[in-house]
């Protein structure tokens, strides 16, 4: 029998999310008599122990007869277990310094270590991710700095709801001025479909790149822009999607079209280094630029967005962004943009995000395990297997030595 283990979150600041929901594993444990799946005991974590037990799940204190271990974010060096299958969020990927002692750990104690950003299908597609939900709460929290800044409204903070259902009704509080809220879009992912669930949700009507410039309207809209409305090529000539994600060199900004005309700016794009700022702090200076909130769900650092001067906090939402002197002022200065910056933005809705995170496991993850990885998903997805790193991770040599 195959026994996989949900483990408790170990890492500081507490995440209390969980890659499967009581009733997801209730469900497992039933559909496959070759499988069993335990849960560590957690106060940490938004479901409850008693939530696992109630639908008969084991809830244990020791782990380590288990075969799998699964989190969510990184495991503390001393509390991973030796010779065993991890799946977590390492953030080694890209060789991030903080997490270097953390994967020779990985490696000195045998570990299997299978990161479930990494986990994608043949063609590279990610099968798995908070994304959706990062999405979801960035847009809400947009609307939170919008009424925070006029003092127009006030929406609970997402964190502070039980779910997803008591944050939309949040929603019904907001009031717009009375010009309306142009509201542009960046990315086509996850995160961007998130963040239009709750622009469509509040019947925000959206437009297209021409209808949306041009739009001199009261009600509130919005447009998704693909990465060639906000990107140009340099020379002039036409350039395509495609082209733009292998030569973005090619290309040169055009968001100024859009941030002359919007009053709302929800980042929710991956952006890869080497391409071209979204707006850079010169832009931000100009006489026109209109933006006065920017959620930058995406939340690249002194990057792509200028305002983005640092990451905010789940608590603490907003900051104020003065293009003048490239500083941090208060978040309702009529002078500024209100920025949104949390990068942590699925944890403020942990039972909803975790729910949603389970059943993409289920649909995509969970066979993988039970037919031998015929796929190669798991393969793919192991950043180190018997003590070394695997053929794929080979890259991340230098930076564990």
């Amino acid at each position: 029998m195959l026994k996989i283990g949900i483990i408790k979150e170990r890492k500081t600041p507490p995440d209390e999310r969980v890659p499967l929901s009581p009733a997801q594993v209730a469900e497992l444990n039933v559909a496959n008599s070759n499988v069993q799946f335990v849960v560590e005991s957690s106060d940490i974590r938004r479901f409850k122990d008693s939530e696992y037990t109630a639908l008969g799940v084991s809830v244990v204190t020791d782990v380590s007869d288990c075969d799998i271990l699964m989190g969510v974010k990184e495991v503390p060096k001393s509390a991973l277990i030796e010779n065993k299958t991890y799946f977590f969020f390492s953030h080694t990927i890209k060789m991030q310094p903080y997490n270097m002692e953390l994967l020779q750990t990985i490696m000195k104690k045998n570990i299997r270590m299978i990161d479930y950003e990494c986990l994608t299908n043949e063609r590279g597609r990610r099968l798995i991710g908070f994304g959706r939900y990062a999405g979801i709460v960035g847009a809400y929290n947009a609307f939170l700095a919008l009424g925070k800044r006029n003092h127009s409204f006030d929406l609970k903070p997402a964190f502070q709801c039980e779910d997803r259902v008591e944050m939309e009704s949040e929603l019904s509080k907001i009031i717009f001025a009375e010009k309306g809220c142009k509201i542009a879009v960046t990315g086509n992912g996850r995160v961007a479909h998130g963040a239009m669930e709750i622009l469509d949700l509040m019947n925000i009507k959206k437009l297209d790149v021409d209808d949306y410039i041009n739009y001199s309207g009261t009600e509130p809209v919005y447009c998704q822009l693909k990465v060639t409305d906000y990107n140009k090529r340099e020379d002039g000539t036409e350039g395509s999607i495609q082209e733009f994600f292998k030569q973005p060199e090619l290309y040169v900004g055009d968001f100024a079209r859009f941030s002359a005309c919007s009053d709302m700016y929800i980042a929710a794009h991956f952006w890869g280094e080497g391409s071209p700022y979204i707006f850079t702090r010169e832009e931000a200076k100009a006489a026109d630029f209109n933006l006065k909130v920017v959620a930058d769900i995406s939340c690249d650092i002194d990057g792509p967005v200028a305002s983005t001067l640092r990451p905010s906090t789940i608590p603490d939402p907003i900051y104020g962004y003065e293009p003048q002197t490239e500083s941090e002022i208060a978040f309702d200065a009529q002078n500024g943009i209100t920025v949104m910056a949390v990068d942590n933005l699925p944890c403020e809705l942990p039972k909803d995000a975790s729910t949603d995170f389970g059943a993409e496991f289920i649909k995509n993850i969970y066979p993988a395990l039970v037919n031998d990885d015929k796929d190669e998903i798991l393969k793919r997805a192991s950043i180190t297997q018997n003590g070394d790193l695997t053929e794929r991770y080979e890259y991340l040599r230098d930076y564990v030595s």
